[in-house]
């Protein structure tokens, strides 16, 4: 570790960046975070019960993290972004673990629920980000439309649907390049680590394959609630017309 972080610190030095205290500072973070992980997974291993609060600890991180890029988005009380977030957050996540685990694609356990839980928590949260974040500039960018379409008769949900529609499509485009890129770019990291794990190959493949499409459900899930209970906003942001 120490030699590969003299690389990017050193390395850099040739175009007279200077990121040597950057590496470090984040290294040390790193280093610092997956130690703690460490102890508390090795503690939800000998001790089963522990895993729902592990799983409702991850929803709280994912909660926090994607209810500041939410700012700019009006909501009738200041508890309804984390309400929505924390409500989309957990109907992907619960639901992709119900359909893995309920139809046996994975077998039921602790290290796969830990594992699982997760990827699909934080692939749900970097949907609600850009879903929400895109949302808020369409909305931005598109005020004289929806205010065209309330002045029609349509609802606000009806007016801005068409801007549900860009946002969700938007949240989905990581997950989406993911799958096509798989194998030819990257090897995913659910494969790399099935195969450190011991895994033959494609029982790895099989897992991976089985994460791709967790992830795929989890953040198309998350970004609709999400929308759903964030789109019919009670004013308009943007320039007036």
């Amino acid at each position: 570790m120490v030699l590969l972080a003299l690389v990017a610190a050193v390395v850099p030095l040739a175009d007279g960046v200077r990121q040597g205290r950057a590496v470090a500072v984040a290294l040390a973070r790193a280093a610092l975070q997956l130690a703690a992980v460490g102890l508390v997974l090795g503690a939800v291993f000998r001790a089963p019960v522990a895993l729902l609060p592990v799983l409702a600890l991850m929803l709280v991180a994912a909660t926090t993290t994607v209810v500041p890029r939410l700012a700019g988005l009006p909501v009738p009380g200041r508890w309804r972004r984390p309400a929505a977030a924390t409500l989309a957050i957990t109907a992907g996540a619960a639901l992709t673990g119900a359909v893995v685990f309920g139809t046996g694609a994975l077998a039921p356990g602790i290290r796969y629920a830990i594992a699982l839980g997760g990827i699909t928590i934080g692939g749900a949260m970097t949907a609600c980000t850009l879903a929400g974040r895109r949302f808020i500039a369409e909305l931005t960018a598109r005020r004289a439309e929806v205010e065209g379409a309330l002045a029609l008769g349509a609802t606000m949900r009806q007016a801005t649907a068409d801007l549900v529609r860009v946002a969700v499509g938007e949240a989905l485009v990581p997950a989406l390049d993911q799958t096509r890129t798989t194998g030819l770019v990257t090897l995913p990291g659910a494969f790399v680590g099935a195969l450190f794990g011991g895994a033959a190959p494609l029982e790895a493949a099989r897992f991976q394959l089985v994460v791709l499409a967790g992830l795929l459900a989890a953040e198309t899930v998350a970004a609709v609630v999400l929308l759903r209970q964030l789109a019919a906003v009670p004013f308009l942001i943007g320039p007036e017309t």
